[in-house]
């Protein structure tokens, strides 16, 4: 795939024309479980500057993003992903700010669904910070730093969603991709030296942004503040780097409100939600109905 292509225009664009960091597009890409060619990507440029993309993470699944000064092209990247699947239905998932694209989609027959589950996108700026919090005797946060960490930081994932697929070597590769810095992804260990939380975060130096993604804590060692503690440790990391903005985007929905209280207790507040417009085909590619 064009990672780093898409990249670029997630960088020069993100969060006014966007909702995913490219951190977030580095992070889906290395976890992706289905085969590169199963996945495919689309990239539209004017000269070097990529200004449109698509991406078919599943079938039924695409992602776009378009520069707000070349919306026509919205409606190529839709027809280029309508071309490429024989799925049955083809959903697109796009920022409630980007209304530059809204009219492609309903050119294309996408409708609006109902939006559940749905994401919140919420931001803050890295000034005024929340102080470091103090952390349970024993316990401490800190980078990963060698193998034995890698191995450490996987398995706490995969403790906390269930995620057999996320094995050590996968996180080391995921670690040789851009943007990626370890000094971004603070693992919380606990008096025995077992990782037990975690906050990645990216930091696009393009931009002065920096997101969470993923964040999580070990069932048994949930209730003692180390998201929000590891979480606010990430921030300072952000603002010494020179970054201007923290973003994150949880589920949104009434069945995962505890993430986005944790966020909102850092600071965090609304800066747009994600929407989610779908179109049903025959299973020859055939719009339905047509």
């Amino acid at each position: 795939m064009a990672l780093r292509a898409m990249q670029s225009l997630a960088s020069r664009v993100f969060p006014q024309a966007g909702w995913r960091h490219s951190g977030d597009l580095a992070w889906a890409a290395a976890s992706a479980v289905s085969a590169p060619d199963a996945t495919p990507t689309a990239v539209w440029s004017t000269g070097d500057t990529t200004v449109a993309w698509g991406w078919l993470e599943s079938p039924e699944e695409l992602t776009i993003q378009v520069d707000p000064a070349y919306p026509d092209l919205a409606g190529e990247v839709l027809a280029w992903a309508q071309r490429a699947t024989d799925a049955a239905r083809l959903s697109v998932t796009i920022g409630a700010h980007e209304t530059h694209l809204t009219s492609a989609l309903a050119a294309h027959g996408l409708v609006q669904g109902n939006d559940k589950p749905f994401f919140a996108c919420l931001s803050r700026p890295l000034t005024d910070l929340p102080p470091l919090y103090t952390l349970p005797e024993g316990y401490r946060i800190r980078p990963q730093r060698d193998a034995a960490d890698v191995i450490e930081r996987a398995a706490v994932h995969r403790a906390v969603w269930n995620s057999p697929h996320i094995t050590a070597e996968r996180h080391a590769a995921m670690r040789e991709v851009w943007p990626y810095r370890s000094e971004f992804d603070l693992v919380a260990f606990s008096p025995e030296g077992k990782a037990v939380a975690y906050c990645q975060g990216w930091y696009d130096e393009v931009s002065g942004v920096g997101l969470f993604e993923p964040v999580g804590t070990a069932a048994e060692h949930r209730r003692r503040g180390l998201s929000r503690a590891v979480g606010a440790a990430l921030l300072h990391a952000f603002a010494a780097a020179g970054g201007g903005l923290a973003t994150v985007s949880p589920r949104g929905d009434a069945g995962y409100l505890i993430p986005k209280l944790v966020y909102e207790s850092l600071g965090f507040q609304a800066m747009s939600r994600t929407r989610t417009y779908t179109k049903a085909f025959r299973r020859s590619g055939t719009p339905a109905g047509n």
